[in-house]
């Protein structure tokens, strides 16, 4: 034995032998990049095959609705378009629309918005066998008989593959429609298309590798936001009178303020969220919900009401079987509302704190009384609490189930560190950018959750915070809610991934679990830009200074305000969103 060691030792220690090894290892290494390579190919192979194909399937929808788009068939479309949700509803169920003439018009405007903005994925096959059946009904069929609806990409419909801007499951086409989905077409709605997400819904821009970036419809230059940002660009572009979004940490109230619309967020479980698929699946404490789109606060109201029905309650039997409470939407005595205009930890720029006080004074003069309210503003509480919570499995699902072998978008290539990052590397990299971006040296040092224990203490953390929140507005008696929707009016899309502490004004409630919602009030002014030069945000930061790059310019964006209500208190939430909305006319 010990004379084949020494021979073997002595061919390996020949130079023959090491230009030999070196030689299969350097062959080995590149078969193995070259794989990798293949690999990457391959997958941006089976996006920009996915993306022809949705493309080709609008062209031939927007083609074959032109085809019969001639004479008084154009002007009554131009007609139906301009109608409200409760308008249209009515026309619908007196006769005087048909479910065809209206899906068609909407087929027609979106297909059109859809050539600047990019905010659909692809159109729903059945939707004009599915009109046809509508108008063939002795009666109307429920609440929205004949109104079509546009669908967030991460709902599954029956036969249509759920990708969240991933390739992976390109192949695998959805065997039932989401409840929300089915508890719509029992109330005679017609989904017609679907609409753009940001990669795994990860993000508040707008992009992923398999349908490419949606923009702002009022500047292209800017991103329609996320994770509902094709939602908002069609409906703010006139394309859909009513949308499904879902948000996870504000991802229906943000892209509706970038794009001026109307957005609420219920409490977890108010409405189903069986069917959809959540960027972190499993997650706990920071609470995720389906969410509605609309140009006004009363189709939110209009399409709230149609999903809660027994329907709902049958399909899921998860829901809190809470119909929607008309009286309370309807009341008319006068509201004790508390209202903030900053969070310390991301004071918003000049615009978003003027849009409250704007709101405050008019619902003052309208008799309603306005307190003012510090919300315990603890930052690991507000940040580090939902960050720990979010990642708690250290990124596995979002790098794994969703990211692994894909194409990653560009707008979220730099946030990933902040979700998969080892603790240790974290520390090292907070110590680093602490004198330049305190507030995402905090963010990536953050201890993980490192087990169950853990877990269950943070969940009880959270518990508490929800306690000392609601301690704080039983102390001055109030159970409404006036504050900035955002930190910012609409960025660019290259800014969100570097400016997430703005986000803390939506993920707050996300982990409180209270219902709310966004309505426009005004529009960035000159003013507002000129107070730019003087705001200093957190501490005059990096992140405040990529914030105030960012905002430079916006003169003329919409900026909402946010309305919250306590859990199980939509019909509340939503009456604040119309009296602001009556009051502050855009």
């Amino acid at each position: 034995m010990d004379r084949v060691y020494n021979i073997i030792m002595d061919r390996m220690n020949s130079s023959e032998s090491i230009v030999a090894y070196t030689a299969v290892s350097a062959g080995v290494l590149s078969c193995y990049v070259g794989l990798k390579v293949y690999r990457r190919q391959q997958v941006k192979k089976k996006a920009l095959k996915k993306r022809e194909e949705s493309r080709k399937a609008l062209q031939d929808l927007q083609r074959s609705v032109l085809a019969v788009d001639t004479g008084p068939t154009a002007a009554r479309r131009k007609e139906i378009l301009t109608l409200t949700l409760t308008q249209l509803t009515q026309h619908l169920r007196d006769g005087q629309l048909s479910a065809v003439q209206v899906l068609q018009a909407f087929q027609e405007k979106a297909t059109a918005v859809n050539e600047e903005l990019n905010c659909l994925t692809e159109p729903i096959p059945d939707a004009l066998v599915r009109a046809h059946s509508v108008d063939a009904a002795d009666q109307p069929l429920g609440l929205l008989h004949g109104v079509p609806v546009s669908i967030k990409e991460n709902y599954n419909i029956k036969s249509m593959v759920t990708t969240l801007g991933v390739t992976k499951y390109l192949g695998t086409p959805a065997g039932e429609d989401a409840v929300i989905v089915q508890v719509l077409k029992k109330q005679g709605a017609v989904p017609f298309v679907r609409t753009n997400i940001p990669q795994s819904l990860i993000s508040y821009s707008c992009s992923n590798p398999v349908f490419g970036n949606t923009v702002n419809p009022l500047d292209p230059a800017r991103t329609s936001g996320g994770s509902s940002g094709g939602e908002a660009a069609l409906v703010k572009a006139g394309g859909s009178v009513l949308g499904l979004g879902s948000d996870g940490l504000g991802s229906v109230r943000i892209p509706s303020h970038f794009c001026g619309i109307c957005a609420l967020k219920p409490t977890g479980l108010r409405i189903s969220d069986r069917g959809l698929l959540k960027g972190t699946p499993g997650i706990q404490g920071v609470i995720a919900a389906p969410g509605l789109l609309a140009r006004d606060v009363d189709s939110l109201a209009l399409g709230l009401k149609a999903l809660l029905v027994p329907d709902m309650f049958q399909l899921d039997p998860r829901v809190v079987p809470i119909k929607f409470q008309q009286e309370s939407y309807e009341d008319n005595q006068p509201m004790r509302i508390g209202y903030f205009t900053t969070l310390p930890c991301c004071p918003p720029t000049p615009s978003m704190g003027r849009a409250v006080i704007m709101a405050k004074e008019a619902l003052e003069k309208a008799g309603h009384t306005l307190v003012a309210f510090d919300p315990p503003d603890d930052f690991r509480a507000v940040i580090d609490l939902t960050l720990r919570l979010v990642t708690a499995d250290n990124g596995r699902t979002f790098s794994t189930k969703w990211l692994k072998d894909e194409v990653i978008d560009e707008y979220l290539e730099r946030q990933i560190p902040l979700w998969t990052m080892p603790h240790f590397l974290r520390k090292i990299q907070g110590l680093i950018l602490k004198p330049f971006w305190p507030r995402v040296a905090k963010m990536m040092s953050h201890r993980l959750i490192g087990s169950i224990y853990d877990l269950w203490q943070r969940l009880d953390e959270r518990e508490k915070c929800i306690e000392q929140f609601l301690e704080e507005l039983k102390k001055k008696n109030i159970d409404l809610i006036l504050c900035p929707a955002f930190g910012m009016p609409a960025c660019k899309p290259e800014h969100a991934s570097k400016a997430v502490a703005a986000t803390v004004y939506c993920s707050l409630f996300n982990l409180l679990d209270f219902p709310a919602g966004v309505v426009p009030v005004t529009m960035v002014t000159e003013e507002d830009d000129r107070l730019l030069d003087d705001w200093r945000g957190y501490g005059n930061d990096l992140m405040d200074k990529v914030i105030k790059e960012t905002t430079r310019g916006a003169v003329g964006l919409p900026v909402a305000v946010q309305c919250v209500a306590l859990l199980w208190q939509e019909e509340k939430c939503l009456r604040l969103m119309k009296e602001v909305e009556t009051l502050c006319p855009v």
